[in-house]
């Protein structure tokens, strides 16, 4: 991407706020999710504080699809516009291969994609920018304060109930400050430390279960054949040397792309694979992709790898896919572990949780009645994509169900509509439904 673009510059966020003063929500994480959650909760004209840990302009690593799911809360939050004014990759279908290199295009629907509903593909630097300018205005405007190089120190419970955080600005051993707040919210990633506060201290629970996580590879490329142009598909392939797991493109415009690797934790540790070095040889090698690559560059830098907490039910767990509340907080995204299992996309997720939990800290409801509506809402998706996630681990029945869709429209439908259609995603729970689509 051309470098001097607005979300290569500073965020001005205003004087950090004297210790001892309180608010009616802290929210800890400036990612999408939590500046989602400090926006709704300020049109509430409720006073926040937002805390980030890094300072704009910042990366994330990640994918960088951002899923029709999303656009409904981009707009709400007034950034929908400016968004689509910057150079983005409008998606239009996704590519799946299989190991045995079968492939298939599952288009997304032609409405959502003439009204710019379907989705898009843009750097996580330019799109969280957008989101976190967006929720520093509202924030400012409604009476509360931002902080940016903040790094959260402690978080306080008093009888069991969270009251507040200590943050040391420019990291763990700068200034402290103190704020207190009757609601938390947890937004600060796999390693939020008021998810630390809530799973691991007050609930005796591990905050990684590697079954359940992600480790996720990244790089930038320019000129990969295949992916030019500012409109078209995002790929996942299932490659032979990633089963479990698998490799993406995802075109970000003007020639730039995403790719990437992810495999389950746990499924690497028993193979010990490492990421990396997968990536490369998939790169070099596969006949896939080893000519799409020939003239294709890194971009310098882009390397990188992170974790995915998944929305996969554990078995056990009461509250699924675990603990996302405690007296005084909530946790939403991925402090909440809402990853997709199957696609590796949360931002979606973060979204539509951020905008929960703001709700029922306007309503003052319970942390329980927040970790229920939150399950209803997600939790089909999330289970059915987990059953999708352990289907692709065996090699023959992806294979098989590639090669099926590719010669069946009938198949081709029902994908787009699993993707698209909560009403669509629900015929998963019918094992006759997909017997009849598959088999006949």
């Amino acid at each position: 991407m051309a470098s001097g673009q607005f979300w290569d510059m500073p965020i001005e966020t205003g004087l950090v706020p004297p210790s001892e003063t309180e608010f009616d929500c802290i929210v800890v994480g400036g990612g999408p999710g939590g500046s989602a959650a400090a926006s709704y909760l300020a049109m509430e004209g409720k006073k926040v504080l937002l805390i980030e840990k890094g300072v704009w302009p910042r990366d994330k690593v990640c994918g960088d699809a951002v899923g029709g799911k999303s656009l409904g809360h981009v707009n709400a939050l007034g950034v929908k516009a400016k968004l689509e004014s910057t150079p983005h990759f409008r998606v239009t279908g996704i590519v799946f291969s299989s190991p045995n290199g079968s492939e298939v295009t599952v288009p997304l629907p032609e409405e959502d994609v003439e009204r710019m509903e379907a989705g898009y593909s843009l750097p996580r630097q330019q799109f969280d920018w957008l989101v976190f300018e967006r929720a520093t205005e509202l924030v400012l405007e409604n009476g509360g304060s931002v902080i940016q190089g903040a790094t959260v120190t402690q978080v306080f419970d008093t009888g069991g109930k969270i009251t507040g955080v200590e943050i040391g600005i420019g990291g763990k051993r700068g200034e402290k400050r103190v704020y207190s707040a009757p609601w938390t919210i947890g937004a600060g990633g796999y390693q939020c430390p008021v998810a630390r506060k809530i799973i691991k201290e007050m609930d005796n629970q591990e905050l990684v279960d590697r079954m359940h996580y992600c480790g996720g590879y990244r790089e930038y490329w320019d000129g990969v054949k295949g992916c030019e142009g500012n409109a078209g598909n995002i790929e996942i392939h299932f490659v032979d040397s990633i089963i479990p797991g698998y490799f993406w493109l995802f075109p970000l415009g003007n020639g730039r792309v995403n790719v990437g690797i992810g495999m389950v934790l746990g499924l690497m540790d028993k193979q010990k694979k490492k990421l990396k070095p997968l990536q490369a040889e998939v790169i070099a090698n596969h006949p896939l992709f080893k000519d799409r690559f020939a003239d294709a560059k890194m971009v310098d830098g882009t390397g990188k790898g992170w974790q995915l907490p998944f929305g996969s039910p554990r078995k056990g767990e009461k509250n699924q896919p675990r603990k996302a509340f405690a007296p005084g907080a909530l946790l939403i995204g991925d402090a909440a572990s809402l990853v997709d299992p199957f696609s590796g996309e949360g931002v979606g997720n973060a979204l539509v949780s951020g905008e929960m939990a703001a709700r029922h800290v306007i309503e003052n409801k319970g942390g329980e009645a927040y970790q229920e509506e939150l399950w209803a809402a997600l939790g089909p998706e999330l289970s059915n994509s987990f059953k999708m996630q352990k289907m692709s681990r065996r090699k023959w029945l992806l294979n098989w169900f590639v090669s099926k869709a590719g010669r069946r429209p009938v198949i081709q439908e029902m994908m787009t509509e699993m993707i698209a259609s909560k009403e669509a995603q629900e015929n998963l729970h019918s094992k006759w439904f997909l017997v009849k689509t598959l088999l006949f």
